[in-house]
């Protein structure tokens, strides 16, 4: 299938502002464009662009006092098939992961293994390495936090998420990837647009969504801990 992505989004600027953003198609699905619309700015304004160590196509601008429009359309061709659900997928001793599957099991600021590798093991170390552990820890994220969008703050940490119960969908990805990282099955944040292709209709529109992806036999592989559906983390 042919997917149509974009966003119109207008900023009013009260200083000069410089202006970094991560809002274009990750670099591992670029080759998938079909075309894509190159003015991006309104009004024009030069911009560089980089790729960052985790492969985001990033954009540097100097944003001038005043109203200034990001717009981007593209298409972009997919398979349409929903997310894989492998539940054979095992999990890698960390002695055989590649190299690059490695920073995956550290942590970071919303990420306290330090914190909660004693919980993470107490509560998921008996089940199957693998898939399964996985699993175990979307469907208990999925039950011990509430979304809520009117108690989102961006300062919120996966202890804290575990703590207070409840949080917006990068809440319940951070505790997720920290869990998994926990019992040594590498774990990443991705973050895209909540998709609208075969699910029931909604009026409402489109919002970001935070999922994440976890690496068993390997892959990487996507977990949705919010939705806790195939298919329901976006593009």
């Amino acid at each position: 299938m042919l997917i149509r992505y974009g966003f119109d989004i207008e900023i009013e600027f009260l200083n000069p502002t410089s202006v970094l953003t991560m809002m274009d198609i990750h670099l591992s699905r670029r080759a998938d464009i079909v075309n894509e619309n190159a003015h991006w700015t309104t009004p024009p304004i030069a911009i560089e662009t980089f790729t960052d160590s985790f492969g985001n196509l990033c954009r540097r601008f100097d944003a001038p006092v005043g109203r200034l429009v990001l717009q981007l359309e593209g298409t972009l061709k997919d398979s349409g098939e929903p997310d894989p659900v492998v539940g054979s997928a095992t999990q890698s001793s960390v002695s055989t992961l590649p190299i690059d599957a490695l920073p995956f099991l550290m942590g970071s600021r919303y990420c306290e293994t330090d914190l909660l590798g004693g919980f993470a093991w107490a509560n998921f170390g008996h089940i199957q390495g693998g898939w399964p552990r996985v699993q175990a820890i979307c469907d208990f994220v999925h039950e011990q936090l509430t979304f809520s969008y009117p108690k989102a703050r961006s300062s919120r940490t996966a202890m804290q998420a575990l703590e207070e119960r409840s949080g917006v969908c990068r809440d319940f990805t951070h505790l997720a990837v920290t869990l998994c990282r926990c019992l040594n099955i590498p774990a990443r944040y991705c973050n895209g647009y909540l998709g609208d292709i075969g699910v029931p209709y909604d009026p409402t529109p489109m919002d970001f969504n935070a999922w994440f992806e976890a690496f068993l036999d390997g892959k990487w592989y996507t977990f949705d801990a919010r939705h806790n559906q195939p298919g329901s983390a976006g593009f």
